[in-house]
């Protein structure tokens, strides 16, 4: 669904449908001082749904932390905490990272 949106250039907003991942790992400096990813930390769901998550930006939002992927949150109000991040991104849709204009 993201694929084709971008390149339909239909990404403000970003349709129903529409699902953004992000893996974190935390970093890792080496003798030189470079980081790198380290180990794995958590993964993250946007789930863009206008009318099921109209309460939340009109995203679902889902997180789990470490190798053994335990859910994140004692209960669905742990989505403030993406709300808060998200919110003063309304010109985007609240998404941080825009697509490469031009890329198919």
């Amino acid at each position: 669904m993201a694929v084709k949106a971008i390149a339909e250039n239909h990404i403000n907003p970003w349709p129903d449908g529409t699902v953004f991942a992000k893996v974190a790992w935390l970093e890792q400096a080496d003798e030189k001082g470079l980081v790198r990813a380290g180990a794995f930390f958590q993964v993250e769901f946007m789930i863009r749904d206008s009318k099921k998550y109209a309460e939340t930006l009109g995203w679902g939002w889902a997180r789990w932390r470490g190798a053994d992927l335990k859910p994140y949150g004692k209960d669905s109000n742990f989505a403030s905490e993406c709300t808060g991040c998200h919110k003063p991104l309304a010109d985007t849709n609240y998404v941080f990272t825009m697509p490469i204009r031009g890329q198919q």
